[in-house]
């Protein structure tokens, strides 16, 4: 049986890194170790390309936006192009108003951000976004609209529904993967098939 070489020195520092930066951090209200989400975002990417920097970002995704960790650090222990695909995952909150009075503004600018960005980045990108629509489409089986409840969109589901929808148009280029077309039916699961 042939061995199939494969370096991943790069990826298994950046998991490493992953569980100390999130270590005893839950992911919000589902009773599992933060790191479970980081993990199954580079499990999808993993299916779209073996590149070690993108699988590598795709496990720190998280580490700007939640953790202390900032993007200089992981600059200098990953390099500008793992930081720089970070970078275009991350939410930015304005620090004036709170999570609730400027999600709007964020999920817009993480939706425009991801279109102008290049496919690397939006590879990464879909990692992080089908892991949590699988969430979001096995929470509400369970909770049913009762689930809009535990978020800070200020509108509910018509909020969640105009930004997961505003991501697939996002991630467009990607619709030739298996992870697109499993994204898409998610959010027909969940909102349902859209009128056009």
């Amino acid at each position: 049986m042939a061995n199939n070489f494969i370096d991943t020195t790069l990826l298994d520092k950046a998991i490493v890194f992953a569980v100390k930066a999130h270590h005893d951090t839950e992911r919000r209200g589902k009773g599992f170790p933060y790191i479970v989400h980081p993990m199954e975002a580079v499990s999808i990417v993993a299916t779209m390309t073996s590149d070690p920097e993108m699988l590598a970002a795709a496990v720190l995704h998280d580490v700007v936006e939640d953790t202390p960790v900032t993007l200089d650090e992981l600059c200098r222990t990953f390099g500008d192009r793992v930081a720089s695909l970070v970078d275009s995952d991350s939410d930015k909150p304005d620090g004036t108003r709170s999570e609730a009075e400027d999600w709007r503004d964020r999920k817009q600018a993480a939706i425009d951000r991801i279109a102008a960005a290049p496919y690397d980045a939006k590879v990464v990108a879909m990692g992080d976004k089908l892991s949590n629509m699988r969430a979001i489409s096995r929470d509400y089986d369970e909770l049913g609209d009762r689930l809009w409840e535990l978020f800070h969109a200020p509108g509910g589901r018509q909020d969640h529904e105009w930004h997961y929808r505003g991501l697939a148009a996002s991630l467009a280029e990607l619709a030739g993967t298996h992870a697109y077309r499993e994204f898409l039916d998610h959010i027909e699961h969940v909102f349902g098939t859209k009128n056009v």
